[in-house]
């Protein structure tokens, strides 16, 4: 069944164009991830289609049958009313029945055949099946008590509100639906987006949805988008097989600009060469110059620039927190904490919502006093602080001034320098951006000016509180390649599992009630361990005061020639796959036939999968040989 048609709509904001005659049609089944630059108009393109905005051209065809429902990024309810009343606030004939009832129940009216009535109304509309989903949704985004008052809620739970409504809404209309989703996955803990990722899956809910959150566009979508440039790309199947279309793609347009540059030159010179009135049979030609000249200029060549960062000396004392408590009446989040961090680590740290993650960064940049305990600095750290509290500005000024106010320029390792300009570049921002004023740019924008120039700061320690919120996935690639050639330590915060898996080799794991679990590994590693092994502690609670060993507890046995032995081949094994993988990956950055790219490709997600086990396997021998 066809649902919806985009067709040739253009939107501008004054001289600020986001996208040109665009158009795609929306299938009964269709699973679409919508993905593109922060400020390249994906939220307003989910308004149009919604109808809150309206388009400059084109227009939006709904099948009358369908009904849109969207999950805004910034959403309106009634403050006085209850979590309950917000959610169950729809006109449809289920709802109705549902409020009905739980009016009648919470009277006290007495009134037995009116009752036995509206149990018969209820009986009738499959209405408790209704009223049970709603239950399970809630406990599911960790909203337990429906009867509280929204204006008490914090930004993150009307969030969640927001996403129980909308799935709520989507159910009830029992498929006949185009569920509209705007970053869904920001303000959920990773059980949460794991639990939401498994509903999308399995349901038959037709959407089209904006995540930064890669996995989470892989395991769902059957369809990806891409707005780039003003214009739009389809690609059938899921994030992983879109990224080598677009590589394929990307091939093709640099071979057309080539080849157009070419022609571009060779028609210029012509072109100079005719200082008087054209004939007539050379006026095909001055219009194909043309054609060649706008062609020439709206395409861009992608310039890969690898900044090789000259940081701060990082002395051999870095950060110590040495029994540190925490505690806020009576949630506790530190409770005897004691570590010393090391040159070179990247730790993540992960665990349920309002178990204390942002306050433990605040503790350990000396931002927020601990009960007890201690906290020293070294002397050579030089910490990068990105919040989850946003960009901090007291005038308006333009996007590049905010940058330099920071530094002219940024140190490479070679001894030359980039400018504010050129590192704002790399992140995303064109000439007019760069001058845009800061009350101008979209919330993703400001989220990426806020990252850049901490990094513009030049620090050798990094403290990043849920760096992945509202930013694209082109600014992700770009922080995940500076971050992987950053030599000094970074310590995360974040519910993003790809960016976690690439970033981090360490997890410190929150587990509420002051008790932390210390991992050595990724995200994935992690979730791997929890599943085969249980709620187990993994190599020591680090919250906790140690204890004698149990006698009952088994004693740790000695490495074997056999294990020593493996261990060798590991190391020289995974040594020898990332050679082939780096080879791999410049063989690709060539031009490649498309058979040998896919076979390339392949390639490349087997030895990704092979590196994983062999890892995991290095760790496990390294905890017991050490």
């Amino acid at each position: 069944m066809h649902y919806a048609s985009i067709r040739e709509i253009s939107k501008s904001f004054g001289i600020r164009r986001l996208f040109e005659n665009i158009s795609f049609h929306i299938e009964q089944g269709d699973k679409i991830g919508l993905i593109a630059r922060n400020g390249s108009g994906k939220s307003t393109l989910l308004k149009i289609i919604d109808g809150e905005e309206t388009a400059d051209t084109g227009d939006v065809w709904i099948h009358k049958d369908i009904q849109v429902v969207y999950l805004h990024q910034d959403t309106d309810f009634n403050e006085e009313k209850t979590i309950r009343d917000n959610i169950l606030a729809s006109d449809h004939a289920i709802i109705r029945t549902i409020n009905a009832y739980e009016q009648f129940v919470e009277s006290g009216n007495h009134d037995e055949k009116m009752l036995n009535k509206l149990i018969e109304a209820m009986d009738n509309a499959g209405a408790w099946t209704v009223e049970s989903s709603f239950r399970q949704i809630l406990g599911k985004l960790q909203l337990h008590h429906p009867d509280a008052i929204m204006k008490n809620m914090s930004g993150g739970q009307k969030k969640r509100v927001a996403l129980a409504r909308a799935i709520l809404e989507a159910e009830l209309h029992e498929g006949m639906c185009l569920l509209l989703l705007d970053e869904p996955t920001n303000h959920l803990d990773i059980d949460m987006i794991e639990w939401l990722e498994d509903f999308l899956s399995a349901s038959a809910v037709t959407l089209l949805m904006i995540t930064h959150d890669r996995y989470f566009l892989d395991s769902i979508c059957n369809r990806i988008i891409e707005m780039e440039d003003e214009q739009m790309y389809s690609h059938q199947g899921n994030y992983d097989y879109f990224l080598e279309q677009k590589s394929h793609r990307q091939e093709v347009q640099k071979s057309e600009l080539l080849k157009d540059k070419n022609i571009f030159r060779r028609e210029l010179d012509w072109m100079r060469k005719q200082p008087k009135a054209r004939t007539t049979k050379s006026k095909s030609r001055q219009q194909a110059f043309k054609d060649v000249e706008k062609r020439v200029s709206l395409k861009k060549e992608d310039i890969e620039v690898e900044f090789r960062v000259k940081m701060s000396r990082l002395g051999g004392k870095i950060l110590e927190m040495k029994k540190v408590y925490k505690q806020f009446g009576e949630l506790e989040i530190l409770k005897g904490f004691d570590y010393t961090f090391k040159k070179g680590e990247r730790i993540g740290i992960v665990g349920p919502n309002g178990v204390g993650k942002s306050t433990f960064l605040k503790i350990a940049l000396q931002l927020e006093e601990p009960d007890s305990g201690k906290i020293n600095h070294g002397e050579t750290v030089v910490f990068g602080h990105f919040s989850q509290e946003g960009l901090q500005y007291k005038e308006d000024k333009r996007a590049i001034d905010y940058v330099k106010q920071f530094a002219e320029f940024f140190p490479l390792a070679d001894g030359s320098k980039v400018s504010a300009s050129q590192f704002m570049e790399l992140f995303g921002f064109s000439a007019i951006q760069q001058y845009t004023p800061l009350s101008k740019l979209s919330g993703g924008e400001k989220r990426r000016l806020q990252l850049l120039s901490i990094l513009f700061g030049n620090p050798n320690f990094l403290i990043l509180d849920e760096p992945t919120n509202d930013l694209d996935i082109q600014t992700l690639r770009t922080l995940e390649e500076f971050l992987t050639d950053f030599a000094g330590c970074i310590m995360i915060v974040s519910h993003d599992r790809y960016f976690m898996d690439r970033m981090v080799d360490h997890l410190l794991v929150f587990k509420g009630a002051g008790e932390i679990q210390d991992f050595p590994g990724n995200y994935s590693q992690y979730r791997e361990w929890a599943k085969n092994e249980g709620d187990k502690p993994i190599i020591t609670e680090v919250i906790k005061e140690v204890k004698p060993i149990e006698n009952n507890k088994p004693v740790a046995k000695r490495v074997s020639f056999k294990e020593k032995f493996e261990f060798e081949q590991l190391e020289k094994g995974i040594s020898e796959l990332q050679s082939e993988k780096k080879v791999l990956e410049q063989k690709m950055a060539d031009s490649l036939p498309y058979d040998e790219l896919q076979k390339t490709s392949a390639r490349i997600n087997e030895i990704f999968k092979m590196l994983d086990e062999k890892e995991l396997r290095w760790l496990e021998l390294s905890e017991k040989i050490s």
